[in-house]
């Protein structure tokens, strides 16, 4: 008869139990840890291997971060800058932007602009202004000497002046100040406005490769090849801005004289509102619309005084809406056209639980914010989930930079704040924008 060995048996009992016992702990330490899953995602990425790549991931219901790569290191933004604007907006104006501020004082109406950039630019439809300015029975002055700043904002690119995404900066823009320049059914250049059509000359010298119109960096002088071989739509081109041009393009709205004047805005002046700050931010936002960016800071400055300061207003938003990490960030303009503007992951993280606290709503948000896989400049980034998106993001693109800030939802019903950016990278921003979706995908999946 075989003897028990029962030393054996305990051995082997000990033995089962502390490995299932380090199994179950390595399950439960891998479920308390996500980000080692996180960071393998990152980590082990062929294509974020070979150019400066930052990242952090939170947690909004934890109130935790989850990981962070480089999220303390400081990267160019690009279009992300305009979160930061965004957030200023949201503190700043009421539920309409002040378009114009004027005073009456006796047979005249002075007025002023306040930076609004929707006076007939883009899909805007409010006539506020322009009505008010037709039914006057007084003397129009416009005094245009509050807009405190250059035509271009700190470190943008002189060589895109006739790029559409770069108009000039003005206290009363009118039409984006972009000249809109289309083919007419005689095959002629029609211009919008057209008290500009007098300003484009046809070249027969002038043979470019393809149809384009070039305008003269100093002056309204565009000139257009011999041939026009497009049909439709062709170009969008800013003008050369100035107040006297101001004035023009007014007049020809409201088919009424109006002269310049230069005096101080007094205490007792009103002021008439145009558009809803929602359906502006959302058209910044969406599309990420540098002209709005910009001239919505200057709307914000307006509220402060009657000087009309980026650099006034981004000081301002720092110290009294940004406390936390002001001395961590670089901000100089309103879009992120600028190159000098440096921010790191984790204070875009701080930045987007402010807007998300600010709004409180995560309905509005989701429509303020481009939608993956349905709108603005995420409508082809991302494939919804059973026809619903899981991420709305700000996008921001300039030549070797790629980033994407934002707002998450996985299947497991977990709400996320993700920061990705994407800096000094050589291969094209299409591959780096699959990557981040794949990513981000997987995050949404499985976290």
């Amino acid at each position: 008869m075989n003897k028990i060995n029962y030393k054996s048996l305990v051995t082997r009992a000990f033995l089962t139990t502390a490995i299932m016992w380090l199994l179950s702990s390595t399950v439960i330490y891998a479920q308390k840890n996500p980000h080692r899953k996180i960071k393998k995602l990152i980590e082990k990425s062929e294509i974020l291997k070979d150019h400066f790549t930052g990242f952090a991931l939170y947690d909004q219901d934890k109130d935790q971060l989850i990981y962070g790569q480089n999220d303390k290191k400081h990267f160019v933004p690009a279009s992300n800058t305009k979160m930061y604007t965004f957030y200023t907006v949201l503190n700043m104006l009421g539920d309409s932007i002040p378009a114009l501020k004027y005073a009456i004082k006796g047979d005249s109406l002075i007025f002023w602009g306040t930076g609004d950039p929707t006076l007939a630019y883009s899909t805007f439809k409010s006539n506020k202004v322009v009505d008010f300015l037709k039914k006057t029975d007084k003397k129009l002055f416009f005094v245009s000497n509050n807009y405190k700043g250059e035509f271009y904002g700190a470190g943008w690119n002189y060589d895109d002046y006739q790029e559409d995404f770069q108009p000039e900066m003005t206290a009363f823009p009118v039409e984006g100040n972009t000249a809109k320049v289309y083919k007419n059914d005689n095959g002629e250049i029609t211009v919008k406005p057209a008290f500009l059509q007098p300003f484009f000359k046809l070249d027969a010298n002038y043979v470019p490769g393809n149809f384009i119109i070039k305008r003269d960096f100093y002056t309204n002088q565009f000139t257009y090849p011999a041939t026009i071989d497009k049909t439709g739509y062709l170009q969008e081109i800013p003008f050369k801005t100035s107040p006297e041009l101001t004035i023009s393009l007014l007049e020809e709205k409201i088919n009424k004289d109006i002269s310049l004047l230069d005096i101080v805005l007094p205490q007792d002046f009103k002021i008439i509102y145009s558009e809803k700050t929602d359906d502006v931010l959302r058209k910044m936002m969406l599309v990420s619309d540098n002209f709005i960016a910009e001239q919505l800071l200057l709307v914000c400055s307006s509220i402060l005084s009657n000087e009309l300061s980026t650099t006034a207003m981004i000081e301002y938003g720092k110290t009294n809406f940004m406390k936390e990490f002001a001395n961590d960030i670089t901000w100089v303009d309103g879009s992120g056209l600028s190159r000098y503007n440096l921010f790191n992951p984790n204070t875009s993280i701080a930045l987007l639980k402010k807007i998300n606290a600010k709004i409180n709503d995560d309905e509005r948000l989701h429509s303020l914010f481009p939608a993956g896989g349905l709108t603005g400049t995420l409508k082809r980034a991302y494939k919804t989930d059973n026809e619903k998106a899981f991420v709305w993001a700000k996008t921001g693109t300039l030549t070797n930079v790629y980033n994407q800030s934002g707002y998450i939802i996985t299947r497991k019903g977990k709400k996320l704040i993700y920061c990705f950016m994407n800096n000094n990278f050589t291969k094209t921003t299409l591959e780096i924008r699959n990557e981040m979706e794949r990513i981000i995908t997987k995050i949404h999946n499985d976290y």
